[in-house]
Parts: C-alpha cells; structure tokens; sequence
C-alpha cells in the first residue's frame, strides 16, 4: 500500500475515471433501466411482466448496448450521484479543480432527485423495474436507495457542520421506521425492500438501514430509532449461516450468496460496533469476513461474483471487495495485500483508457458498456478509498522513517 507506482496508477485513474463523469454530466446508462425504454409506451402490449422481465435480462446480459435503438435515455441516478459525493469527501485530491464547487453542485442535484409526493426526503432509482412479482415505479422511494443517500448526508454534516442535513437525515430516518419497519410479534423484525408492506428480509438491506439509523442516533442524541435498528439487526444476523454467510434473503427465491452483499453486511455490522459500541455482533462480523475473504477471490485477485463459481466478474464486486477489505484491514494479515491485488486486477482487465470501466469480465467475452451507477460511481468510491489508505500509510510510513 505504501508502493509509491500503485499509489500513481490510482490516483490517475481516479482522476480520469471523475473527469468521464463530469464530462458525461453524471448521467449513463444502467444494467437494470430496460423499463425506461419509449418501446413500452410505443408498444403498450407489451408493458407486462413477461416482457417486462425478458428485456431487462436480455440487456443486463448483453455484451452490446441497444439501448439507444430502444429509446431508452442516459440519466442521473441519485445512488449514483451520493457515490460520486462520497468518494470526493474521502478523497479530495481526485478532484483537479474546486472540489468545494463541485461538491455543492452534486450536492443541490443529489436532493432535487428526492422522490416526489412523499412527506419524507427519501429517493429511488432513475427507472422503473421489475421483480418477480412486482413493478417498483421509476423514482419510488425504496430502502436501499433511501439509506445510501441519507449516508452520504451525514458525510456532508460531518463534513460541513451544516445541521440541515441532519435534519434531511431524520427525515429519512423517520420514513425507514414508519413506513417499512415491521415485526411478526416475535423473533422477526425486519425492513420491508423495495416496497412497503411486502413483509420482506432482505438481509443486506436491513443491515445498512440498521447501521444508518445507528449512526444518526449518535449525531441527533436521540434513541428512538436505536431499537427498531438493533431488533433488525439482531434478527438479521441470527439468519448467518455456521459457515458465516447469509443468503440474499429468506425468500423462497433470494437462496444465494454473492460477492458484494456481504460486503454490504459485514461492512454495516461493523459501523454499528462502532457506532454504538456494542460488542454483540463481533462472532458475526468474524466468521461474515472469514466467509467473505475465503470464498470471493482468485488467486489473481479477481473478485468472484458468488461464492461457488468464478464468472460472472463483476466491476461491482471489484469496488465493494476493495471497500471491504480496506474495512477489515485490521482482521489477519493480507487483507490490504489482497485489495492492491483486486486493484490491479481491474486496472488490467476492466479498465479502458477513454476513462471508465467495464461491466463484466464473462467466460466467453467482456461486456464493455460504460454503466454509470453500477460501475463507474462505485470504482470511483472504491478509488477514493484506496487512495485515502494509500496516502495514510505512506504518512505512517515517513513518520517511521524520520523517528527512526
């Protein structure tokens, strides 16, 4: 980590992976808007669940993108958007020009994107899709969506010191309690993704929620969202499996486990360790990243997508896996040698020089679309992130030198 070339290699890509962003105003296309195709409203028919369905399979898994020819427009997704502002608060220096400036822009598009007539400020994705059995519509406030911004939110305060954003924060917060939080009156407890009152457990959802309502309890003195967190959580984690995974759901159809929503778990359970200062889930998070650093990677560093097979080779599990691993840098040895390795992996097999990175790395060939929120606003965090334990290390490396 302290290897001042890799250091380079990372902060160059960073830059010019932000400058592709800007230049294409933050807005792109994503593996999962097919429903945003004018196909829909052209061929009305057609707007049911089967082709509903078909399409949005048949683009995720397409190596070449139609999605022009089908009317189907680049946007800002406000996921995307609180990714790009996290990444530039972690790591300032990407930005060559005002990074103040830059940051209030993102910043005013991130809450102009809130979901209309709701009470709440909470927000949703930039296109409609569709489940197995329900159409979430395009801008409807959902879970995921909701605690990723209102993170980043809280970025901003600790950043700005400006309260209003705590103030959006517990607005967010109040919509995860009063409109997705649900118990059966015994052991479950959980929060209802993507849309209210479906009874959901999605784990990963309800382990970020959790670990944003801890986090806001901690700045607002307030412990009235402490208990519904802790209850989702503490329900969440009894679902690991002995072997320290967890499926995607208890869902009869959510049976399996992947690369980047454990990540998402063992990440979130930690940040409510520290948030809180429980050490209840500690067993938890120990065998979580054991499972997750022993099952997701190659012997090259490339990041599997599930634990059971290689491809596909997603650039999702590429940032999350450096998040993760940078995360738990303190847990064993290596985990800081294995992120540089995913790091180069990627530079070397993901990376194009226009300035953006692939989709996937497939068995038969690569899908080379440049998707916005999936891949580029994630590596520019996982970038960020990199660089901000590169330059930590370094710090710590002169220090040792000159007491030395």
């Amino acid at each position: 980590m302290t290897d001042p070339t890799l250091l380079t290699k990372a902060m160059n890509a960073g830059q010019k992976l932000l400058d592709y962003c800007r230049a294409n105003d933050w807005s792109g296309y994503d593996p999962y808007d097919a429903l945003n195709s004018s196909l829909f409203t052209t061929l009305p028919f057609l707007n049911s669940r089967i082709p509903r369905l078909a399409l949005t399979q048949a683009l995720k898994r397409s190596p070449i993108n139609i999605r022009g020819l089908l009317g189907i427009p680049k946007t800002r997704n406000p996921k995307g958007m609180a990714l790009f502002i996290a990444a530039l608060l972690k790591s300032p220096q990407l930005d060559r020009q005002a990074n103040k400036e830059l940051l209030g822009q993102l910043t005013r598009a991130l809450l102009e994107l809130r979901s209309p007539d709701t009470p709440y400020w909470c927000w949703g994705y930039s296109f409609p899709w569709q489940t197995r059995t329900i159409v979430v519509p395009r801008g409807f406030p959902n879970l995921v969506c909701t605690t990723f911004i209102a993170e980043t939110l809280l970025d901003i305060y600790e950043h700005s010191q400006n309260p209003e954003y705590l103030k959006i924060g517990a607005s967010s917060a109040e919509y995860i309690v009063k409109d997705l939080y649900w118990t059966d009156g015994g052991s479950v407890a959980s929060f209802s993704y993507p849309l209210p009152g479906l009874g959901s457990r999605t784990h990963n959802a309800n382990f970020l929620a959790a670990a944003f309502l801890c986090r806001l309890s901690k700045h607002i003195r307030d412990d009235r969202f402490l208990d519904p967190a802790l209850k989702v959580a503490r329900y969440s984690a009894s679902e690991q499996h002995c072997d320290g995974s967890w499926d995607y759901g208890e869902g009869s159809k959510q049976r399996w486990v992947d690369n980047f929503h454990t990540g998402y778990n063992v990440c979130a359970l930690r940040s409510i360790a520290e948030t809180t200062g429980t050490t209840e889930f500690e067993e938890c998070v120990r065998r979580g990243f054991d499972f997750y650093r022993n099952h997701f990677f190659r012997c090259d560093g490339a990041p599997r997508y599930f634990h059971n097979s290689t491809y596909p080779l997603d650039i999702h599990c590429v940032a999350q896996s450096i998040i993760t691993l940078l995360k738990f840098k303190d847990m064993g040895v290596g985990n800081e040698s294995l992120a540089a390795a995913v790091f180069r992996w990627a530079m070397e097999h993901m990376w194009d020089n226009r300035g953006f990175f692939y989709y996937r790395v497939l068995r038969s060939c690569t899908i080379r679309i440049p998707y916005m929120r999936w891949s580029q606003a994630w590596m520019l965090l996982a970038l960020a992130t990199f660089l901000s334990e590169c330059e930590a290390r370094t710090k710590q490396a002169s220090r040792s030198t000159v007491v030395a």
